[in-house]
């Protein structure tokens, strides 16, 4: 019928054909249908940001990141807000796949603040914004003014950099407050943990064919000599492998007890900031609680895991410097198996040494691990009227616990020990979470910790150096351990701060906060030497003091009573 389609002109025509093909509407159209999904390549037309001019990250305190140290590496995100593996897209579109129609409005020019907070809110949609109810919450931090910031804005400066990349600075930050005279090292993308995560899927999948190929991709990554990410890579392949096949790989569990693998344990100690400071914020709670009695002139400590001693050098040198406040004698205890070895005979004399050239009159005792059922005061030495400290320095993460057996006996030793009535309970722990958590997420906890680890070593510790590659070592028999055992084979089973905090509180204690003098403190020491690097950090957090890097906390130190 002629009269129902109207006549157009050629103008008319072409001016409707530009309205639909205007490449904007199409792009509208296209993200109406599909929703965008969080990836992290610079596809977005968010407008780039030099954060390194703009902002001043805090990292707790003393300490800024400097712009060197903006990386790719995400510790500071939750597993599920870090990076995904890119899906494919439209190639069409490949310009806009990452912008709502939100983002695409005309921002009319603002004041440098306001500015960069609009700025600050696109990154974070761009970051958090997801529907699904099981990939975490997509919660507002922007508008948080309060301690939280610093780290909120370090997170996101780490995640914005794979949208917008930074070069490395070859010079230091100028918003840094303490000097550094060793560069923080950048590392590497994050490509190759996205590979550990394939693969842990696929093993968990039971995709043995699948696993072998993505394995094989990811040994490209690897170099036991390269740099940090690459030996991390390294390692974990080592693991993923001795998960895959154990027969041919056999993953390591007697060697986790061998003296090799606990001379690489205290190597680490003493080259690792996050752990040296560990001991140092004990020490300093066990002397607070020697004030707290100060008619009594004894001390007690007791040490389920004494190691070299180490810890106690600088005790007993604190305990020297009170003068007329000092305890007429002090007692160490070391529980050891079958009553101690040479090992801790030497333990004794190197102590017996620096007591008497300290002026303190110290007594050691070495007492054979008794049966949980036989833990008392009478057994342990102790007197009725000494003010007792039990300390617990990364010595609990290897109980086995409810999970491994009815027994559990590391929440029955934290009993057994209420039952002492100690004055103090020093407990230094990892920060992960590799006891309960199944194999998938093991594999992304070890990496966020170990990588950020391997990192803080590759900032202070010389490549080349022996040391260096023997507490590597000993870190690889520990990620073997944690990523591919099961059962009562898998020693490595740390939890994080506020899961100990609930096994505390079940057995009696109750938190003793360590004051913010006890932070500035580790940040005096931190800060003190020729070697400072302000990609270590130290916060006091929920009662308890955190060691970590790049905002990555490692370690944390915290006192029961």
């Amino acid at each position: 019928v002629p009269n129902l389609v109207g006549k157009r002109t050629l103008a008319d025509f072409q001016k409707q054909q530009l309205h639909y093909n205007h490449p904007v509407r199409n792009d509208l159209l296209y993200l109406r249908s599909v929703k965008p999904r969080t990836t992290y390549q610079h596809s977005s037309t968010i407008s780039p940001m030099d954060f390194s001019s703009n902002l001043s990250p805090d990292v707790m305190g003393n300490f800024s990141s400097p712009s060197s140290c903006i990386s790719q590496r995400y510790y500071g995100l939750p597993l599920l807000q870090q990076p995904r593996p890119q899906q494919a897209m439209n190639p069409g579109f490949s310009s806009v796949q990452q912008m709502s129609p939100i983002q695409m409005r005309v921002v009319h020019p603002q004041d440098p603040e306001k500015k960069m907070m609009n700025r600050l809110q696109e990154l974070e949609k761009q970051l958090l914004d997801d529907e699904n109810d099981d990939e975490g919450d997509a919660v507002s931090v922007i508008s948080n003014t309060n301690s939280e910031w610093s780290e909120t804005i370090q997170n996101l400066i780490s995640s914005g950099s794979a949208i917008q990349p930074v070069a490395p600075s070859s010079t230091s930050s100028t918003t840094s407050s303490s000097s550094s005279t060793t560069s923080v090292v950048s590392p590497a993308p994050t490509c190759s943990k996205q590979t550990i995560m394939e693969a842990a899927s696929a093993i968990a999948e039971g995709k043995t064919d699948v696993a072998n190929e993505i394995l094989t991709r990811l040994a490209q990554d690897s170099n036991a000599k390269g740099n940090s990410e690459q030996r991390f890579v390294a390692c974990m392949l080592l693991a993923l492998k001795s998960r895959v096949n154990s027969v041919e790989n056999p993953p390591p569990v007697a060697e986790l007890f061998s003296k090799e693998h606990a001379a690489a344990t205290q190597l680490l100690y003493d080259l690792s900031p996050c752990f040296k400071l560990g001991f140092l914020a004990a020490n300093l709670a066990i002397l607070d609680a020697t004030r707290d009695q100060p008619s009594c002139n004894k001390l007690h400590i007791i040490d389920f895991d004494i190691g070299k001693g180490r810890q106690y050098i600088n005790l007993l040198h604190a305990l020297s410097e009170r003068g007329s406040g000092k305890p007429a004698l002090v007692k160490i205890t070391a529980i050891a198996d079958n009553g101690g070895d040479e090992r801790v005979k030497m333990v004794e004399d190197k102590l017996s040494e620096i007591a008497e050239r300290f002026g303190v009159c110290m007594k050691f005792n070495v007492v054979a691990s008794p049966k949980l059922s036989d833990l008392s005061r009478e057994s342990l030495g102790c007197e009725p009227d000494e003010p007792l400290a039990i300390n617990f320095a990364f010595n609990l993460y290897r109980m086995p616990d409810e999970s491994v057996s009815v027994e559990n006996q590391r929440d029955e030793l934290l009993r057994r020990v209420k039952g002492l009535a100690p004055s103090v309970v020093t407990l230094v722990e990892h920060e992960m979470n590799t006891n309960t958590a199944p194999f998938t997420s093991r594999v992304g906890e070890a990496s966020a910790y170990y990588g950020a680890l391997f990192d803080s070593i590759e900032s202070s510790v010389p490549r080349e150096k022996s040391e260096r590659v023997m507490v590597e070592e000993g870190l690889c028999r520990k990620i073997a351990n944690s990523v591919s055992c099961e059962g009562r084979e898998r020693v490595e089973r740390c939890e994080v701060f506020g899961k100990w905090r609930a096994r505390m509180s079940m057995a009696g204690f109750e938190l003793k906060p360590l004051s913010e003098s006890v932070a500035e403190s580790m940040r005096a020491r931190l800060n003190s030497g020729n070697r400072v690097n302000p990609g270590f950090t130290v916060k006091e957090e929920n009662g308890g003091v955190c060691f970590g890097w790049m905002g990555r906390t490692l370690t944390v130190a915290s006192a029961w009573r």
